[in-house]
């Protein structure tokens, strides 16, 4: 017989679902939904004493088979916008057990305490702000297609920034490589408005149309 190995075998996680002991299954799932912000998965059982929540594409289960807990467990989200979702906590009236603020680990977050006693942390990863570098700017000819023009301004508006620092992050980051791409200066929610911006503004071409851009002549 071959001799277990010692090294681990190659595994890769596709989810993980944490889980937490919550004394009434039905008070529990209506408070993260009307409350926290998550959306319903699922009931199981007859009746049901395990569920699902969901926030942002991660499933949070939550079991009453063994009654209330027995001290309070803890989960900790990263999600793309904490600013926003604290302000929704506070205007529902969740007891904020951590004021929001950034941390030493460079994520700006903030713990409420769910009806059960348990901690949920949501935060987002803090920009780092390093020493300022002065720099001499310079004007360049630039003439780009109409409709990218205008989500390119109006992504500044979103992003809080001038149109020549966004032009410079996407630059800079498009100069590095990640994986097999990348790297994008966006985070999901700044990546959705600019799929919104680019519907608004009818863009219908793809990330190579550039190569085949030809400007109309003046009229």
């Amino acid at each position: 017989m071959t001799p277990p190995s010692a090294t681990p075998p190659p595994v890769t996680v596709e989810k993980i679902h944490p889980t937490l002991r919550v004394a009434d299954l039905a008070a529990a799932i209506d408070y993260y939904t009307t409350k926290l912000g998550f959306t319903e998965g699922f009931r199981w059982g007859d009746p049901p004493a395990f569920g699902g929540v969901n926030l942002g594409g991660v499933q949070l289960f939550l079991d009453a088979n063994d009654g209330p807990p027995s001290g309070p467990g803890s989960v900790f989200f990263v999600v793309d916008d904490v600013d926003l979702l604290h302000a929704h906590h506070v205007a529902q009236g969740v007891p904020i057990a951590h004021p929001i603020g950034v941390r030493d680990y460079e994520i700006r977050d903030y713990t409420v305490r769910d009806r059960d006693g348990h901690f949920l942390t949501f935060g987002s990863y803090a920009a780092v702000i390093d020493p300022s570098m002065v720099i001499e700017r310079v004007d360049v000819p630039v003439r780009l297609e109409k409709r990218l023009a205008a989500v390119l301004q109006e992504l500044a508006e979103v992003k809080g920034m001038s149109l020549s620092s966004v032009l410079e992050e996407t630059l800079l980051h498009t100069f590095e490589p990640l994986g097999d791409g990348v790297a994008s200066p966006h985070t999901k929610a700044q990546l959705r408005a600019i799929q919104a911006l680019k519907a608004k503004h009818g863009i219908d071409y793809d990330c190579h149309a550039s190569y085949r851009f030809t400007e109309a002549p003046p009229a």
